[in-house]
């Protein structure tokens, strides 16, 4: 294994659905064995939208559930929830110190959630804490989409402006592309991505869903008009995107499958898509059952204390380093 160290972190906001398992979860599960992996529930983020406390509390806990279920061990991997390590909010403070307020005000999250009217000083300054995130352990590279990429630059320049005042201090991360995952859309509207934040739950599969509300969503999703199964993004999204999923649960190529399932009819083919889906996720939806919340928190409370020691270490040489201690 690597001594270089990973990080990523996921919200507790929604529900986990099969596109965050396909596009970050497996691939965060895989790299365990060549990496040092550190992943974090980033619940201070989710602060940067109005939360009910209870609910809140809930999904910060099955959030932790479900990276558990599908994989994450936490004798490999440091897995914490972010809000129990002070130190990520101290270096955000600094680091943000250092920040631009242009550069801050282009960054494309801010500027999309602006013109929704959900503006806030923590979602302006919501990419400083993400750099803080991957810095406060010194980690050597971040596993980020195409989507993401903006605010891994963003980190580096920060780390470029830090060293430059302080001396070589930071690792700057580097960028590891994961293998490309599932293209996986909304079963609704098979144009935008699944999303965990629509309001219709029926866009959607939740890893945890049993295999009835699977079988009646995927009957339910929207598809194109003739009856022939076929791989044609222009011309049929809606079963283009069902075919992207049965290849992503099977291994198998798209083209292979629309060929073998050509004449079948839609029908048949949503519950050949709903099989495959539902034997995929039994090994994640029964390990997810068989945890209890006590062994989950006793697991996320020695994650925390071992984050908060290496995070204090950190933040030791820092605080030295631009004199805040001798």
């Amino acid at each position: 294994m690597s001594t270089k160290r990973v990080f990523s972190g996921i919200q507790p906001s929604g529900d986990i659905h099969i596109g965050n398992y396909m596009g970050a979860l497996r691939n965060w599960v895989a790299m365990q064995d060549d990496y040092a992996t550190i992943y974090c529930v980033v619940d201070l983020h989710a602060l940067t939208l109005p939360q009910d406390p209870a609910r809140l509390l809930q999904a910060r806990l099955r959030t932790a559930k479900i990276l558990l279920a599908a994989g994450i061990d936490p004798h490999h991997s440091m897995l914490y929830f972010q809000s129990q390590v002070p130190q990520h909010s101290e270096l955000s403070w600094i680091m943000g110190t250092l920040a631009s307020m242009g550069h801050l005000g282009r960054m494309t999250q801010y500027k999309e959630k602006e013109d929704k009217g959900g503006q806030n000083l923590g979602l302006f300054s919501y990419p400083v804490l993400m750099a803080a995130d991957i810095l406060i352990h010194r980690v050597h590279a971040v596993p980020v989409g195409n989507d993401q990429t903006q605010h891994l630059e963003f980190t580096r320049d920060l780390v470029g402006r830090f060293n430059a005042r302080y001396g070589d201090f930071f690792p700057l991360p580097e960028q590891i592309s994961p293998p490309v995952g599932a293209r996986v859309m909304s079963l609704q509207d098979p144009s935008s991505k699944m999303s965990k934040s629509d309001p219709d739950p029926g866009s959607r599969i939740i890893v945890t869903d049993d295999a009835d509300t699977i079988v009646s969503k995927l009957r339910r999703a929207v598809t194109d008009s003739g009856r022939e199964v076929a791989y044609d993004l222009e011309e049929k999204p809606g079963i283009s995107n069902l075919l992207d999923i049965l290849a992503a649960f099977t291994g198998r190529g798209v083209a292979q499958l629309a060929e073998e399932y050509a004449q079948v009819g839609y029908g048949r083919f949503k519950d050949v898509v709903a099989e495959a889906v539902i034997f995929g996720l039994q090994p994640l939806r029964q390990a997810y059952l068989n945890l209890e919340d006590s062994q989950v928190k006793q697991i996320m409370d020695e994650g925390a204390r071992q984050a908060r020691t290496r995070a204090e270490e950190t933040m030791t040489a820092l605080r030295s380093l631009i004199g805040l201690s001798d």
